[in-house]
């Protein structure tokens, strides 16, 4: 199959079938005229890495793993278990500096609507005042 039924097959735009060949993810065939032939089984592996992908894992992380887990099932191939502690310890500390960052916005909103709070209130005195 060519590389334009292959982005339509699996939904993946040409382009980044162009950057999985370049990362060593999918190998096309060159035909005689310079044209990719890709095997029916690139369809499984771009499936593949778009699961990968959408797990948070990079392009360079799944080029690790990738051979193995689509000649195994993913519990045979060593690389992966580690990977995945590794991505999900990331995302917990991600989730941390969040929720701080989250905090010390709703503090800075407070602080700011209680100053508010306070200006208005000396403004009414004043008005109250003339």
């Amino acid at each position: 199959m060519t590389i334009g039924e292959l982005a339509a097959v699996t939904g993946v735009s040409v382009r980044s079938l162009r950057y999985y060949e370049r990362q060593g993810l999918i190998m096309p065939l060159r035909r005689a005229n310079g044209y990719r032939e890709y095997s029916p089984l690139a369809v499984e592996t771009v499936e593949s890495i778009k699961l990968y992908l959408n797990l948070g894992l990079t392009t360079e992380e799944i080029a690790g793993f990738l051979h193995c887990v689509l000649k195994n099932k993913e519990a045979f191939c060593a690389e992966v278990m580690p990977l995945y502690e590794s991505k999900l310890a990331h995302i917990e500390r991600q989730i941390q500096e969040l929720n701080q960052l989250k905090e010390n916005l709703r503090q800075r909103m407070e602080a700011i609507r209680q100053e508010q709070g306070q200006v208005e209130g000396q403004e009414q005195g004043m008005f109250q005042g003339q």
